[in-house]
């Protein structure tokens, strides 16, 4: 049986003299950049990257992020649950020459401490049926729990105990989560929060297929089939 492997060439941001594309792979399972990452990846250009700057990279999927700040500099320690999500981003950083750590781990439990200059996460938020999340398969990467907020909120609450005082945050999620909620929670934890990017984007399989369910939560509106994407930023005072 062959294992078919995409390759996804990403197109970084001209505003940043050191970029130049990747060719990443992303096996079947992997997460493959999408629009959300386009998004982060924009904020993460707009950040004043010092070198040898640390950066944690929560649920890195194929590494996208990861190599990116790498690529300015950074000292990248990246973090996913998914054994073949580790190995292809370990795979995409050697490819791309660049010294990323990658570690298999539950992006929120025994990260490593820090202090982190800066923290960049596109973790799983999609409004899902099931109270917990997959234990195994490709859906880890976008199930978020019953209203997304599963891992938003755990990566809100690591990036204030690991960020230094002055660092940032940098999440992207979904609007249908809940942007309000986020800043609030940053704010509670002692963070300057703002939305920093938006987009508004087309609807993709998953949510194709649930609408239904998520107009019954009022989560979407009867002829709505469009999301908006929100990169939040968050300083730690």
């Amino acid at each position: 049986m062959t294992t078919r492997v995409r390759t996804a060439t990403q197109g970084w941001p001209r505003t940043s003299p050191r970029a130049r594309p990747v060719r990443l792979l992303t096996p079947p399972g992997v997460y493959a950049p999408q629009c959300d990452t386009e998004l982060l990846l924009r904020a993460l250009y707009r950040e004043d990257i010092r070198t040898a700057a640390p950066v944690l990279d929560l649920g890195t999927g194929s590494g996208a992020l990861a190599l990116a700040a790498a690529r300015l500099g950074a000292e990248v320690t990246a973090l996913d649950i998914s054994w073949r999500a580790v190995l292809t981003a370990r795979i995409n950083a050697f490819r791309a020459g660049q010294p990323v750590t990658v570690r298999r781990r539950d992006m929120t439990a025994r990260v490593p401490p820090g202090p982190y200059d800066l923290v960049v996460s596109n973790p799983p938020y999609v409004p899902s049926f099931s109270a917990l999340p997959p234990r195994r398969g490709a859906a880890r990467a976008w199930e978020g729990g019953p209203d997304g907020r599963a891992f938003v909120n755990r990566v809100c609450d690591v990036s204030a105990r690991t960020l230094r005082a002055g660092g940032a945050l940098l999440i992207v999620h979904s609007a249908l989560c809940g942007v309000a909620a986020t800043l609030a929670r940053l704010t509670d934890l002692g963070m300057d929060a703002q939305v920093t990017g938006r987009e508004i984007v087309p609807f993709g399989p998953v949510l194709r297929s649930r609408r239904a369910w998520l107009r019954h939560r009022d989560l979407l509106g009867e002829d709505e089939t469009c999301e908006e994407l929100v990169v939040i930023r968050a300083e730690r005072r």
